[in-house]
């Protein structure tokens, strides 16, 4: 039997290592409002959609419409396999396979901003980990007409498949900017004319006696410690939400629909 040259092999192995790391690049993103937003903002990185066996609804018709339209192979399977595949999330009985979607760092957020003929307007989340609450910042952060939301890469929590479920398509169209050092990111931002404003609850000025009409990045802190002292000593001015009952803090998410819409208030009538 004649051997397969070393050069084959080493051929075939090349091969083999490309397809797996192509199939490792996938990523799952599910439930009604997430798989709508990618076919509508990006279509050409979907790869498939597996739709619950036996669902006809209309808001799952309006998916299958999207799909056909764009050319993309719809799959009805039974629930067992959509749960496997999100570890039984709730996936609202579809899920789309998808190549990765556009990255974000430093060097185009800083451009990003140079480039912007608008009074720039950010979220920066200081060590939110609960994949949960980033899906809701980025929800309130979308709907606020926030630029951009920006994330120390250590010690929080990224763009997981659950937390672009629950930001329920914002995901799909805001750009998230994992940082590798936010003190100095933070620096560059005021180098760039940008006023940074943290939540504090031991701030002697409230949300609403801060002027966030300008160029601003709003600074939220993680569940429960809030913002690190080092980002609060960077922060151009603090800020809290005033509190009339007996509860002493909000969860971060909420804490940021109503700080970010407060500028948006503001913004409007300036």
């Amino acid at each position: 039997m004649k051997r397969a040259s070393p050069s084959a092999s080493f051929s075939g192995y090349i091969v083999q290592v490309l397809f797996q790391e192509s199939v490792l690049k996938r990523e799952i993103i599910y439930g009604l409002h997430a798989v709508q937003a990618l076919l509508k903002s990006a279509p050409q990185r979907v790869i498939e959609i597996y739709l619950l066996q036996g669902r006809n609804d209309q808001r799952l018709q309006k998916i299958v419409n999207a799909a056909e339209i764009n050319g993309i192979h719809c799959q009805q399977v039974g629930r067992a396999k959509l749960d496997d595949l999100v570890s039984d999330e709730n996936h609202q009985g579809v899920i789309a396979i998808c190549t990765p979607g556009e990255t974000y760092d430093e060097t185009w957020l800083f451009q990003f901003l140079e480039n912007l003929r608008e009074p720039a307007f950010l979220l920066i989340l200081d060590g939110v980990t609960d994949p949960h609450n980033l899906g809701a910042c980025m929800r309130s952060a979308e709907a606020a007409g926030v630029h951009a939301v920006i994330a120390p890469k250590d010690k929080s929590t990224g763009l997981t498949p659950v937390a672009r479920k629950v930001a329920c398509g914002a995901a799909e169209v805001l750009p998230f900017v994992p940082v590798t050092n936010l003190a100095r990111t933070l620096k560059k931002l005021q180098e760039l004319g940008v006023w940074l404003f943290g939540a504090a609850g031991e701030a002697e000025q409230s949300i609403y006696q801060s002027n966030l009409t300008g160029p601003v990045g709003i600074l939220m802190g993680a569940e429960g410690d809030g913002l690190r002292r080092l980002t609060q000593d960077t922060c151009d001015h603090l800020m809290n939400i005033p509190m009339a009952g007996t509860v002493s803090s909000l969860n971060v998410s909420v804490a940021t629909g109503i700080c970010l819409f407060e500028a948006v208030r503001q913004r409007s009538v300036n």
